[in-house]
């Protein structure tokens, strides 16, 4: 039995804080993604963690929605702050 190919569409990131609670609204948008809410430490973890999910996508010659999910949680990871 052979596995069909699913045809991948438009792909983006989202990234929710949850964290705020100094009534200031944070949103940051790009092309393929949207951080919304959180503290300002947590908005700025998130928009950095993205930045660099692009740019190691960009680095291994790959799109968004061309990337397994574990490759891209990979990436996701690598990418996050310390």
């Amino acid at each position: 039995m052979t596995k069909k190919k699913r045809k991948r569409g438009p792909a983006a990131l989202l990234g929710v804080g949850l964290d705020n609670d100094d009534g200031h609204r944070r949103i940051t948008t790009g092309e393929k993604f949207a951080i919304l809410g959180g503290s300002a430490e947590t908005h700025e973890r998130m928009t950095e963690t993205v930045v660099k999910t692009f740019e190691e996508l960009k680095l291994r010659g790959k799109h968004l929605e061309e990337v397994p999910k574990v490759e891209l949680a990979e990436i996701i990871k690598k990418a996050e702050p310390r």
